[in-house]
Parts: C-alpha cells; sequence; structure tokens
C-alpha cells in the first residue's frame, strides 16, 4: 500500500515590528515607531483579524502598506522581511488603502471655522505678504501602469505615459487640506478645478479667503494667478509675492513624493486600487513626521 506523508506544520515566527529601536524601525520604514504607533491606535478597531489560521495583526498590516509604498520594493521583499506570502501583503495593501478612504474626509479637509482660516490666513502672509491666502492649488501627474481597456488612450498625458492627474490644495505648513484623484491624465489642471466640489464652496462663499494657483488656471474672484506680462513695479512685486507663497504647493508635491516613493516612481496595481492608494498614502502624510 502507497504510504503518504503527511506534511509537518509550519509556524511562521513573526516579529513584532514595534519591539524594534526607533533608529532601526526608521530605517526599515522610513517614519518612526512613534508615528506608527499612532497610525495604528486610529486603525486598530478597522484592522481586526479573524482569529483563525495565522493571521496578520494590525501592527503587521500597517508597516506591509506603510513598507510597501515608502520604500516602493517588490512585494515579495516585504512578504519576506514579515514571514507572509506576496499575495497576502497585496491583499493587505489594498484592505489598508480601502480603509483610509473610507474615512480620508475626517482628516483631509478645508478650514472651516472663522478661526481655523483666519490662522491659515496669517501663515500664508508670514511668507511674503500677500493677503486673505487660503491654499495653494496645483495638479501633479502620477504615473500608473499603461491602461490596455477601452478609453486607456485618455489616461496618456502630454508627456506621453500614462498617469492620474491629481489635484491637490495645501496649507502653508505643507499639510494637504483637500484632493481629487479620479481624473485621467490627459485632462488639464482647470476642467480638474472647474468640475470639483471646492469651486462650488468658494462660489458659494463658504470660505473667507482666496486660492493661488499658476497659470494655468483662469483668475477669478477666489483664484489668483500671476501676470503673465507685468509692466509696473506693483506688477513685478504681485508676481514676486504671488510665486514664493504659491511655492508651498510645489514643495508639498517634492515632499510627498520623497516620502512615498510610489508616487515618484509609478503605481502599478490596477487603476482603481492606485486611486485609493493615493488616499491611502496622503493619510499617511496628514502628521508631522518627526
Amino acid at each position: 500500500m502507497l504510504e503518504t506523508t503527511r506534511r509537518p506544520d509550519r509556524h511562521r515566527h513573526r516579529v513584532n515590528p514595534f519591539e524594534l529601536s526607533d533608529e532601526d524601525f526608521r530605517y526599515k520604514y522610513r517614519f518612526s515607531k512613534r508615528f506608527g504607533e499612532k497610525i495604528v491606535g486610529i486603525l486598530r478597531e478597522d484592522l481586526v483579524h479573524d482569529p483563525r489560521g495565522c493571521p496578520l495583526s494590525p501592527e503587521i498590516q500597517v508597516v506591509c502598506a506603510l513598507r510597501n509604498w515608502a520604500r516602493h520594493e517588490i512585494q515579495d521583499d516585504t512578504a519576506n522581511l514579515h514571514s507572509v506570502s506576496q499575495p497576502v501583503v497585496s491583499r493587505t495593501c489594498k484592505k489598508v488603502a480601502e480603509i483610509l478612504s473610507r474615512n480620508s474626509r475626517e482628516f483631509i479637509k478645508m478650514p472651516t471655522t472663522l478661526n481655523e482660516q483666519q490662522e491659515t490666513i496669517r501663515k500664508f502672509r508670514s511668507i511674503a505678504n500677500f493677503p486673505t491666502v487660503i491654499g495653494a492649488i496645483d495638479c501633479t501627474h502620477i504615473r500608473v501602469k499603461k491602461v490596455n481597456a477601452d478609453g486607456g488612450q485618455l489616461y496618456i498625458n502630454r508627456k506621453e505615459f500614462s498617469s492620474i492627474n491629481v489635484q491637490v490644495v495645501c496649507d502653508a505648513d505643507l499639510k494637504i487640506m483637500d484632493i481629487v484623484t479620479r481624473w485621467r491624465g490627459s485632462v488639464h489642471d482647470s476642467r480638474i478645478f472647474r468640475e470639483c466640489r471646492l469651486k462650488q464652496r468658494f462660489e458659494a462663499g463658504a470660505f473667507s479667503g482666496i486660492l493661488l494657483g499658476d497659470s494655468g488656471y483662469p483668475c477669478t474672484p477666489y483664484l489668483f494667478t500671476p501676470l503673465l506680462n507685468p509692466t509696473t513695479p506693483q506688477e513685478e512685486r504681485y508676481n514676486r509675492s504671488h510665486i514664493r507663497t504659491r511655492n508651498t504647493v510645489e514643495r508639498c508635491f517634492g515632499l510627498w513624493k520623497q516620502w512615498f516613493r510610489c508616487l515618484l516612481r509609478g503605481m502599478f496595481g490596477d487603476i482603481e486600487t492606485a486611486k485609493k492608494q493615493l488616499l491611502h498614502v496622503l493619510y499617511y502624510t496628514i502628521w508631522p513626521l518627526t
């Protein structure tokens, strides 16, 4: 009779990453341990795990997603580090992205009270004495995998690669207050703003300040753009002050993409998951990373 040998059970030993020193934690995940603990505390209830089998703890789930996007390494490497399989890392990242996208409005929001708006205006004015600025607006292209479905050519931007055109509004502290991630790369910046909800709120008088944008946007009573051909000293001073103040959103993009290399090098999952991941990595940037 044929005898079959039963494969012995293999229990993977998973080390709690928060037992590492702060220096080692920052080396592996590019963020401080205190910051990671804060994220886990916020998401713990939504990341409760099934006790059957060998489930992943909320801590492992968060750091898997954090390392995968911050370092932009292949998922096999993240899986080996945390003693899980590559499909588990993929599902974990998608799960964390979905949870964060559902909760994003709780943290990503424009100043609503008069005191909050006045404080934002004060900080912007301290940069180059430009009055009543409540936000700096611009768009940036995030590379995505080539879309082969119908309409895939609409994701190809003017630089001839597939992307999502992401609109962001930030404050003087480089904190992102509003984001739109649903537009394809071929769509112009001005159209994204024209059809976004934030424009309707400004037209309804919800804010006491204005936005600063580049020359790609139309100049309106609530969105100021630079003068294309300044001829007087006053116009030149206006442009200098405008450029220095609006530069906050450019710095915000640079810092955002340095924190999360997946935004710098491209996101190569399916397009809907990529849009959720943008909100996911944004969620990690709403607190000071010290």
